[in-house]
């Protein structure tokens, strides 16, 4: 099927649908059992979606589980309460005290924190890496090294990263390649055909795609979904079967939401490039960015978060800009039906083993679902009070 079909019909077997469209909303903590035969058969089949327990999982989340398995692929897919606890828990699965892992410098930030302050007194060390190492990576692996932890493209700065180069190298050296591909929403980049062993979703971005859901996902290959599923498991993840079902609403719009995102953010982007303020537009899909080339090879689209950088401004002007936007709203999620903006002045104080080679402030855009023309006027406005403030 092409994605586009895939997303219309993937989670609804009838076993979960139960001859109606959508997979219902099962609630459950307990379940009980008639008989003894009952309670041992589902027992010995817990793992394999069966109704055991509710932290176990119900019909809804099973539906869920399987549609993002059908979209990543893999073998399973586990569900949290968070892109952050996905992040963390799969990370966790898969290391002990002693163990090295390495870590691209362009993580998210509470991928950083996690790092820095819990691996570390659990006695995990973390290294940090260039995201355009490619294969250099082999430099940095170390004997006791598990995992190699990719973010491509970057959330601020949309590095695309040389995802089978770097996969080809680990695994030679038996470590486990983890992405964080929440940016491809799992349709735009398909993981496991490049090396990747456990894909990870913040699925609060465009799979629930309206701002109203925390949701995280860690899909993994057969060798390694056992280990994922058993660990979240005994570290009590689970999610609302309500949250679920709003996620699985939010698949079946995901392919007509991200090309109208990938539309405006590219007009948006063209416009930007125009712009006299403008020192470089940081979208993967254009050749002013990082990876561009990786980006044209590995992916099937773009969406609606990219970056620009300026060539003048400071603190008060960027406050200028970014103080009474319309509908470009401050913010620091993204992926939903609208707008949000973010401006950073110091890239360099959000990493450790690279430089940023620019000088003036960063802007992130997450471009929503408004008339592109209503947001344009919002940033030619923001871009008057820019320059307002930079006039003696």
């Amino acid at each position: 099927m092409k994605k586009e079909t895939k997303l219309i019909n993937a989670g609804r077997k009838s076993q979960w649908t139960r001859g109606v469209v959508n997979p219902p909303v099962e609630r459950a903590s307990t379940v009980v059992f008639n008989s003894v035969k009952e309670m041992k058969h589902a027992t010995a089949n817990k793992t394999n979606q069966v109704l055991f327990y509710g932290r176990r999982g119900t019909s809804t989340s099973f539906a869920f589980s399987d549609a993002m398995t059908e979209l990543e692929g893999g073998a399973g897919c586990a569900i949290y309460p968070s892109g952050t606890a996905a992040i963390t828990n799969a990370i966790l699965a898969f290391v002990k005290t002693g163990d090295h892992i390495l870590m691209v410098d362009t993580a998210y930030e509470p991928t950083r924190d996690y790092c820095d302050k819990i691996l570390a007194k659990l006695g995990i060390e973390t290294t940090y890496y260039d995201p355009m190492i490619g294969k250099g990576i082999e430099s940095l692996i170390k004997a006791n090294t598990r995992v190699v932890f990719l973010e491509s493209p970057g959330s601020i700065t949309m590095e695309v990263q040389d995802v089978p180069a770097i996969a080809q190298v680990a695994h030679r050296h038996n470590c486990i390649v983890m992405l964080d591909n929440t940016w491809s929403a799992g349709v735009n980049f398909q993981p496991f055909d490049y090396g990747v062993d456990v894909s990870i979703q913040a699925a609060t971005k465009y799979i629930v795609g309206h701002s109203d859901v925390m949701l995280g996902t860690a899909t993994a290959t057969a060798e390694h979904w056992p280990k994922l599923r058993e660990s979240s498991y005994i570290m009590g993840q689970c999610t609302s079967p309500d949250d679920l079902y709003l996620a699985m609403r939010g698949i079946r719009t995901l392919s007509v939401r991200l090309q109208q995102h990938q539309a405006s953010a590219l007009k948006i982007a063209d416009w930007l490039s125009s712009r006299p303020e403008v020192e470089t537009i940081l979208h993967p899909a254009l050749p002013s960015c990082p990876g561009h080339e990786e980006f044209k090879r590995d992916f099937s689209g773009s969406n609606g978060l990219f970056s620009f950088v300026l060539n003048k401004g400071n603190q008060a002007a960027l406050t200028a800009f970014l103080d009474g936007l319309d509908h470009f709203k401050m913010g620091y999620s993204w992926g939903g039906f609208e707008s949000l903006i973010l401006g950073i002045s110091n890239v360099n104080s959000m990493r450790t083993a690279t430089t940023w080679k620019y000088e003036f402030p960063l802007i992130r855009l997450h471009v929503g679902l408004e008339n592109v023309d209503d947001l344009i006027d919002d940033l030619e406005q923001g871009f008057t009070r820019f320059n307002a403030a930079l006039t003696p």
